[in-house]
């Protein structure tokens, strides 16, 4: 009587899968080592099986560490030659918004004397007093009569000069607020002394350039004593500081503004006019 065949463990329930048995698939881990105690035909098989070799060459640490590199280096490199270019700017847009920020919420915390019953409403009345100060029209009216009442020919030329500086003061800073169109703030009360249309407009302001480029003219051209010249400065100082203590401007605009007059005086410098050349010019107008 012929012996039984001995049965192939690997060919258990006739299933075509590694590791079945009773007639089901069980799937065995790739990512697992396989067992080396294993028979030698399952490691044959296994090795030979094209669809298990590519699976396993998939999830080797190696190709993905190598996958893992070029897909950074790929995204790096794509980061610096299309997004770097979009990188400055969106800081720039950042940082400006943040120090708009800073310039409104420290404005409206200054704004001390916006109303009577703010905080330091009864100061109001002193900065609105500095306020006239340093408003265009008292400086073009007193320059104006002084130049009218000079004898001397070198005060006519400074007074001339002023009147000058006056008026391209005049001119330059509606010409950046119509610009710009900055609405003043929000706490702010328009009871503001002889305004115009170009008023409602905050940055930069005006009181402050006047009050800069006035300052170094009186301090350049008139022979004053130590106390008028720290006197001089203290009124600019204050000027420009009653304009957000009084809720009319935010800091940025007195800020911009201080510069701007600064530079106006270089200007006026510049563009300087003695008597002569005014004769000069105005015979060859006549």
């Amino acid at each position: 009587m012929p012996s039984p065949k001995a049965k192939n463990p690997g060919r258990s329930g006739g299933s075509p899968v590694l590791g079945s048995s009773n007639g089901r698939y069980d799937f065995m881990s790739l990512t697992k080592p396989l067992n080396r105690s294993s028979p030698p035909h399952l490691l044959q098989r296994q090795g030979s099986d094209p669809t298990t070799a590519r699976l396993r060459a998939s999830e080797s640490p190696t190709r993905r560490r190598g996958s893992s590199s070029s897909t950074g280096s790929a995204s790096g490199q794509g980061l610096s030659e299309e997004d770097g270019i979009r990188l400055n700017p969106s800081l720039i847009r950042v940082a400006l918004s943040s120090l708009l920020a800073i310039d409104l919420w420290l404005s409206k915390r200054l704004g001390v004397c916006a109303c009577e019953d703010s905080s330091w409403g009864s100061v109001r009345p002193l900065m609105k007093l500095i306020e006239i100060s340093g408003h265009g029209i008292p400086w073009l009216a007193g320059t104006a009569y002084c130049l009218y009442k000079s004898d001397s020919a070198a005060g006519q030329e400074v007074m001339l000069n002023l009147l000058m500086g006056l008026l391209l003061d005049l001119v330059l800073v509606t010409i950046v607020k119509a610009v710009v169109r900055r609405r003043r703030p929000a706490h702010n009360r328009m009871d503001m002394f002889a305004t115009f249309s170009v008023d409602r407009y905050s940055f930069p302001s005006g009181h402050a350039t006047r009050a800069a480029m006035c300052g170094r003219f009186l301090l350049a051209h008139l022979v004053l004593a130590a106390p008028l010249r720290v006197l001089v400065l203290l009124w600019a100082g204050l000027v420009g500081l009653s304009r957000v203590l009084l809720g009319r401007h935010n800091v940025t605009d007195v800020l911009f503004g201080f510069w701007m007059g600064y530079c106006q005086y270089n200007l006026v410098e510049m563009l300087w006019l003695s008597p002569q050349t005014l004769q000069g010019l105005l015979g060859q107008l006549v």
